[in-house]
């Protein structure tokens, strides 16, 4: 089987580790960077691609991981792969669908997964009155430059999130806040394949620290997923339509909310906590979609939903303060 996978370089961990499981199970794989990959369309309903300018050689399936720097341009390549009629695990629409953080949780809310309660302002300028609304520190914060940078705080006192804040304004003005983990809370990562979870892992993120993902600078702890757990990540996915997804999940008391689902999980940190090989059963669902086996569905996507009546709860009686933990983990 000719294994075709989107990635800006063979470099990067998770690509090498796909790679590697790739040629273990007998395929041919090769890398290609979608920024080197040209397309061409004519009203004749051809989809051309070339790659250095040279016509690709076609390919049985392809692999996106495509980076969120270069999210616009790399979807268009793999929709052009899609024109082809070439398989692909992980189609452009949900990878999309996935990247729009607060269109994911409405779709998601829309069709009864519990949500963190969050909050998107245009700017920090009402940061006080957003704390308030997810139900104080610590919050998770996503600060959004267009649709293209982005990146992830977890801030665990009003002065750290304040002081973070004047750091990283001239990056851009959108702005997502959600309730994050308390001390009686759990923060999950479970990887889904294939429509179903196959790993999970406890993280525990460095609070007050700027990172592209949660899972960067984290320290994780290899864990068993409750039924409900299991559930919900596998519901999560399936409404998204992605074949390959990471879940992040913030366990309340037993109650799974999802915070975020992730196109292009990384493999090798959760590897090395679980001891599994997480690469191959990728590569297996791959086979199957060559094979045959039916794709994720992708549901419709609903209508906008006006965002004060979808992900604005209403204030919550306010709360005792707290004292700020002393010696910040990672840090």
């Amino acid at each position: 089987m000719k294994v075709t996978l989107l990635s800006r370089s063979a470099s990067i961990p998770s690509t090498r580790r796909l790679v590697e499981a790739g040629r273990a199970r007998g395929h041919q794989l090769r890398v290609l960077n979608p920024l080197r990959v040209q397309m061409h369309l004519d009203g004749g309903g051809s989809a051309t691609l070339y790659y250095d300018r040279k016509k690709l050689a076609p390919t049985d399936v392809v692999l996106p991981r495509i980076a969120q720097s270069i999210n616009t341009y790399g979807l268009a390549v793999v929709n052009q792969f899609a024109l082809h009629g070439v398989p692909l695990v992980n189609h452009a629409q949900a990878i999309a669908q996935s990247r729009s953080k607060m269109r994911s949780l409405q779709l998601l809310s829309a069709h009864g997964i519990d949500i963190p309660a969050t909050v998107m302002a245009r700017d920090a300028a009402q940061l006080k009155e957003m704390v308030g609304l997810v139900g104080g520190v610590p919050v998770l914060v996503k600060l959004l430059q267009g649709q293209e940078k982005h990146g992830v705080m977890v801030c665990e006192s009003l002065q750290s999130l304040e002081a973070a804040l004047e750091a990283v304004l001239g990056l851009g003005h959108n702005l997502v806040m959600q309730e994050y983990v308390k001390s009686t809370s759990q923060d999950v990562r479970v990887l889904v394949v294939g429509g179903k979870a196959i790993a999970a892992v406890r993280r525990r993120p460095r609070p007050g620290r700027l990172a592209h993902t949660l899972i960067k600078g984290a320290r994780l702890e290899e864990m068993e997923l409750s039924p409900g757990q299991r559930a919900t990540a596998e519901k999560a996915t399936r409404l998204v339509g992605l074949e390959v997804a990471a879940v992040d999940l913030l366990d309340v008391q037993g109650k799974s909310k999802v915070f975020e689902v992730n196109s292009s999980p990384a493999l090798p940190e959760m590897e090395a906590v679980t001891g599994m090989d997480l690469a191959t059963p990728i590569i297996i669902r791959a086979e199957e979609l060559v094979a045959g086996a039916e794709p994720v569905s992708m549901p419709d996507l609903l209508p906008p939903i006006p965002l004060a009546s979808a992900v604005v709860p209403a204030p919550r009686k306010k709360r005792a303060s707290r004292t700020p933990r002393s010696g910040s983990e990672g840090a």
